[in-house]
């Protein structure tokens, strides 16, 4: 019998849900813009890692522009070393800005994240393959960030090699690290595998404490490997703000099934976490720190997680470090791992205080309200054996399989407000929708 999943919307309530469009990539390397009917709107015939509309207030006004992978490097280790240039398209996909040629070896090997900033730069996250001592006398994929200038030019840079003792690791995790590291030195996605980088911008702690830890140009990173979340001041590149690698609070290892209620509570154990940032101004939750909690495997030495766990998101307050709101499946009534995603993913806060959720790993994409009711579920129905780029450079590799693997899967999503894109909002009142699957 041959496999049916659904796809495209399978649920939405008009009433409770937050209306925006929806970018994404699907496995077939292509960005799509969406309304929250599924209709897709645009697209581009380009992946993003991840793909961003632009804010028209950070790019001179301009609408419907998109920030984008433009080619391959043709690095067949693929994974953080595969992205040739990144850059910025216009509505009709003409490219407006393009970078990599100008890195110091010729290609961008931007991966996970990007950021265009107020002062018209880009942090950029990239890979830059050297040796790092703390490790070894091998080559490994460093990751780090770039502040590049739009004629091209990097202002500013930073590299985790050089800060590997500031993020408390143990003797135990030390020798985990380099027993890793001596065992693969060309990990296609590196040692650390940071997968994001965020600057914080203003926020309500700055503006308590101008001389604290939360300076807006400050910046959120995540080593997915290593299950840290660090503020890197951008002044001396040490992290001025921590979770992880280890927590004192425990709740056992099936702290995942903690209900929504039961909140505030100490932080505790997140394993393979995606895209923390803190939540802008103007938004429910500003000044709070929004994570996707993987608890997929990860942990320098590794981390105990739950055998009947789930992925959560965690809404977590910098200056208590305790969990103030989450999101699990059992929130809406379902068992934990009903909502699970091992590896990428990620959330957005939204102006009604939803939570718009990509289970990554699953190509579902789902808003939730601040009590866990799933007012708007799709599934990409764009499958692939890669998510970004050339096929012959990023196929998924999974270490131990020799087999590539079909997939819908989905980096990041992103809501988009209607006036940042040229179309017209929508004038036409959203359909109440439910095929979801029923025992």
């Amino acid at each position: 019998m041959a496999f049916v999943r659904l796809t495209g919307v399978t649920y939405l309530d008009p009433e409770l849900v937050h209306d925006s469009y929806v970018l994404f990539t699907g496995a077939d390397s292509v960005t799509r813009l969406i309304d929250l009917a599924g209709a897709v709107l645009h697209e581009w015939p380009y992946a993003g890692v991840p793909p961003r509309i632009l804010d028209p207030a950070l790019n001179d006004g301009l609408v419907g522009d998109v920030g984008v992978q433009l080619s391959a490097s043709g690095d067949p280790r693929g994974g953080i070393y595969a992205n040739g240039t990144i850059g910025q398209l216009d509505w009709a996909g003409e490219r407006r800005w393009e970078w990599g040629a100008e890195a110091p070896d010729g290609v961008a090997r931007q991966n996970h994240d990007w950021e265009l900033l107020p002062n018209g730069n880009r942090l950029i996250l990239v890979t830059v393959p050297r040796v790092v001592p703390t490790l070894g006398d091998s080559v490994v994929g460093d990751q780090g960030l770039y502040e590049v200038a739009p004629d091209g030019a990097i202002v500013w840079s930073w590299l985790a090699g050089d800060h590997l003792e500031e993020f408390g690791f143990s003797d135990e995790g030390w020798a985990a690290l380099r027993e890793t590291v001596a065992r693969d030195p060309e990990d296609p996605w590196g040692y650390l595998e940071m997968n994001s980088a965020k600057s914080l911008g203003p926020n309500r702690w700055h503006d308590v404490d101008p001389d604290g830890v939360f300076a807006p140009d400050n910046i959120m990173i995540s080593f997915r490997k290593a299950n840290i979340v660090a503020l890197i001041d951008r002044s001396t590149g040490s992290p001025v703000w921590q979770c992880g690698p280890y927590y004192t609070a425990q709740a056992g290892v099936q702290h995942q099934r903690i209900s929504v209620h039961k909140v505030p509570r100490p932080l505790d154990q997140t394993s393979g976490q995606h895209n923390p940032h803190m939540i802008a101004p103007g938004l429910p939750g500003a000044g709070n720190i929004l994570i996707f909690d993987n608890q997929g495997g990860a942990g320098y030495p590794s981390a105990a997680i739950g055998i009947y766990a789930g992925s959560r998101v965690l809404e977590i307050d910098p200056v208590t470090s305790e969990i103030v709101w989450q999101y699990t499946a059992e929130d809406s009534g379902q068992p934990p791992w009903a909502f699970f995603s091992s590896f990428v993913s990620n959330a957005q806060r939204l102006p009604n205080g939803n939570t718009l959720i990509t289970e990554g790993m699953q190509g579902r994409l789902f808003q939730v309200t601040p009590g866990g009711a799933v007012v708007w579920e799709y599934h990409s129905p764009y499958e692939g054996y890669g998510v970004a780029g050339e096929p012959e450079v990023t196929q998924i590799r999974v270490p131990g399989v020799d087999r590539l693997s079909l997939t819908p899967l989905v980096y990041r999503s992103q809501a988009v407000p209607f006036e940042w894109t040229p179309l017209r909002p929508p004038t036409i009142s959203l359909p109440h929708i439910d095929l979801r699957r029923r025992n």
